[in-house]
């Protein structure tokens, strides 16, 4: 049986739309937590509420929106307010202070629950996990629509956090890179950092009945993550976060549908899914994000190592042709004196012979004429450099070849020509040596 034929917009539309309300009203104010390094501020903010929940459940004795928002959101500024005051009072790093206020007011709040929970109807799963498969049955008429409670609070919630991040971008911006500036040019980064705060607040208190106090953790801070390693724009990465919360939520729903039913079970938990389709799309991104992933920082590191050992293979045996060794060129000798790993020995060698610099001959290795006029100039360079450090640098000569194969396989013509004029054109370097002359045309 398809997704589509037991899809059910009345409920599963509601429930998609609330997600991705909650997953856009959180990501954000998240790429600011992200820029500001507060990702653990929001986490302590949307834990350390709890004490302000309960007191509002013994006050009102029921789980009223109102008192709950009102309980909420003090109890979120008084959790910042904490923050900074014990990092600057007890001289503290941000961590440690923030370690202090969430822990300290979450045990607090889930003891406060545990003693509601006997006098008014209060599931502590519920505010922890969240329960947005509920969503569609809490409906406002609205005219002649029924709207999910939930939805219009979240819209509402996700249309102020869009009105804070539009009309207060410029402000954020620097407040978030660098707030000495933003003091001297006469922003209020106290005052902006408190407002950020505020809002973190209201959108985790507005997110409880969809995806609870824990998981909106998560998309405070794992949709903004992602983004921060797809672009270097702070533009695009807010637009970018917002996409990628969308799809989180979307997925995620689907996910809670389809995947259990591999396992042989009927559903899982939509809110939860949604954190695992987040986390899902931040390895994604951390994997092959085309400047900052992993697989790509890998293959530039490998590549550049070959690259690098391409010119110690041909470098070496332009020095075996020079002094006229009888040591023969084969894969076995070059690997004992370059130290490199044999596949990558061979794959260089390989890559070097399809580009026609060396040729093989009953298994040793010899430069073409290709591949010779690139050995000299890459040997120009380092005893050109071997040369400079001895005169400039002052250099111990028995230091010279390390330091100078350091540099070489980075200096193009141009900086071989300043070599030569810092250096008085020498036509040997400091271990008498010849250097080889600079090739015409290159």
């Amino acid at each position: 049986m398809s997704l589509l034929s037991t899809w059910v917009w009345e409920l599963d539309g509601w429930i998609v739309l609330a997600g991705s309300l909650c997953a856009v009203a959180a990501a954000l104010l998240g790429n600011f937590l992200i820029l500001r390094r507060l990702s653990m501020l929001g986490d302590a903010i949307t834990h350390a509420i709890l004490p302000g929940l309960a007191v509002a459940f013994f006050i009102s004795e029921s789980r009223s929106s109102l008192p709950m928002f009102i309980g909420a959101v003090i109890v979120g500024i008084l959790t910042a307010l904490f923050t900074e005051w014990i990092r600057k009072v007890g001289k503290v790093d941000e961590g440690a202070s923030m370690g202090v206020v969430f822990t300290s007011l979450f045990a607090l709040g889930l003891v406060m629950i545990v003693q509601a929970a006997d006098h008014v109807d209060l599931d502590a799963s519920c505010v922890l996990y969240g329960a947005i498969e509920l969503t569609p049955l809490d409906t406002v008429e609205l005219g002649s629509l029924e709207i999910p409670r939930a939805v219009i609070v979240l819209g509402t919630v996700t249309v102020l956090n869009l009105l804070f991040v539009v009309l207060f971008f410029k402000e954020l911006k620097i407040t978030s890179f660098d707030p000495s500036l933003a003091t001297s040019s006469g922003f209020n980064s106290s005052l902006m950092h408190y407002l950020l705060m505020t809002l973190v607040a209201i959108t985790a208190v507005a997110s409880f009945e969809s995806v609870g106090n824990i998981l909106v953790v998560a998309m405070f801070v794992v949709p903004p993550a992602a983004a921060y390693m797809l672009t270097d724009r702070l533009g695009v990465m807010i637009a970018l976060s917002v996409v990628l919360a969308i799809v989180s939520a979307v997925t995620g729903h689907i996910a809670a549908l389809e995947v259990p039913s591999w396992f042989g079970f009927r559903s899982t938990t939509t809110a939860g899914m949604m954190a695992v389709c987040a986390g899902i799309i931040l390895f994604l991104a951390a994997t092959f994000s085309p400047r900052h992933g992993i697989l790509i920082k890998f293959v530039r590191r490998r590549v550049l190592a070959w690259r690098i050992l391409a010119d110690d293979v041909i470098s070496l045996l332009y020095r075996i042709q020079e002094r006229d060794k009888t040591t023969p060129a084969t894969p076995t000798a070059m690997r004992a004196i370059l130290l490199a790993d044999f596949p990558s020995l061979l794959i260089v060698l390989r890559w070097l012979q399809w580009r026609e610099q060396i040729e093989q001959a009953a298994g040793v290795y010899a430069l073409t004429d290709a591949g010779e006029d690139a050995a000299e100039q890459l040997v120009r360079s380092h005893r050109l450099w071997e040369q400079y450090l001895a005169d400039h640098a002052l250099v111990d000569t028995e230091r010279l070849h390390d330091k100078a194969e350091s540099f070489e396989h980075f200096t193009d013509r141009q900086l071989r020509e300043q070599l030569n004029q810092a250096t008085d054109s020498p036509e040997l370097d400091p271990h008498g040596t010849p250097i080889p002359a600079e090739r015409e045309g290159e």
